[in-house]
């Protein structure tokens, strides 16, 4: 009896499988109900006549099969994606599906000021969002589930591309009539004032958080040891309630200062901290110049924004 051929949601399904190892965690991954990740799995097997993977009652474990298979839909399905991006290149710049992983500490101030400006001059685009930590991203960005993302720069993994988008000095966010002592000068707060501090910190894996650490170490500042924050809206609100300072990158001020008002800014003399928000995308897509165009549609987007003289597009 011949084999029936296995069809690409199959073949993503369990390769999805192969990587997490887990059927719901699979699932997620792939934004689907586990049942149905189930199912597509069970009739792979069935198509190829072959035991791929053994159901224990912990985990997942890959036959010998399992593993050539696994081998093979990878690059099945990395050359169908190559496909399928020539294609769209042929017919235009930024035409059809676009996914795009955006960090939670850019998503909620970016994408308000980048997605009209994109809905307009790229009638034809269809994004979707997926905000993440930067490793998950990256992650997802090199297996083939996102087309590009963005995120601070640099980066230090291989196969990925980054341009610059812009760069965002950071402000000293502490509580009202917080005393800086000698650090507040005329031109701005030194980054000295920092050094004795406590310095509230995001949680481990957001990149602001390493960001934040290096500014602490360059001038002494300690990071506060019992206090971290899931996100930027609680991080601001901390520090409006008095337990330390922050830093707060300058896009953020806007949304997150409306709802903290027992809060002072302080912006640093000259050169202030700052960090670099750029795109990314895998080094092999045929894709390059449509994303050279929206990043020049990211960086007009941010110059027209209002934003204050502390966002520089690149």
């Amino acid at each position: 009896m011949a084999i029936t051929r296995p069809t690409v949601a199959q073949l993503r399904a369990f390769l999805a499988l192969a990587e997490h190892l887990h059927f719901r965690d699979a699932a997620a991954a792939l934004r689907m109900s586990q049942p149905a990740l189930s199912g597509a799995v069970a009739a792979l097997e069935e198509s190829l006549e072959t035991r791929l993977v053994e159901r224990t009652t912990r985990k997942v474990l890959l036959t010998p099969a399992g593993h050539r298979v696994a081998r093979r839909a990878e690059v099945v399905l990395a050359e169908l994606d190559r496909l399928v991006d020539e294609v769209k290149a042929v017919r235009g710049p930024l035409v059809g599906p676009l996914r795009v992983g955006v960090i939670p500490t850019v998503a909620p101030y970016l994408l308000p000021v980048v997605l009209p400006r994109l809905a307009k001059e790229f009638p034809e685009l269809e994004l979707s969002v997926h905000e993440e930590q930067t490793d998950e991203i990256v992650a997802e960005l090199l297996a083939g589930r996102l087309d590009v993302v963005l995120l601070a720069l640099p980066l230090s993994v291989g196969g990925v591309t980054g341009l610059d988008l812009y760069d965002e000095d950071f402000v000293l966010a502490a509580p009202a009539g917080f005393d800086l002592g000698a650090g507040r000068g005329p031109v701005g707060v030194s980054r000295e004032a920092l050094s004795g501090l406590d310095v509230i910190l995001l949680n481990e894996g957001h990149c602001l958080r390493d960001q934040a650490l290096d500014v602490c170490r360059e001038v002494g500042a300690r990071a506060a040891a019992a206090t971290y924050a899931t996100s930027l809206a609680t991080l601001v609100q901390l520090v409006s309630g008095g337990l330390g300072v922050t830093l707060v990158p300058e896009t953020a001020l806007p949304v997150e200062t409306r709802r903290a008002p027992n809060l002072s800014l302080h912006r640093f003399a000259s050169p202030a901290p700052f960090r670099r928000i750029g795109l990314g995308f895998r080094s092999s897509s045929p894709r390059a110049g449509e994303f050279e165009t929206l990043a020049g549609s990211v960086r007009a987007a941010v110059a027209e924004s209002g934003f204050a003289p502390g966002v520089r597009p690149a």
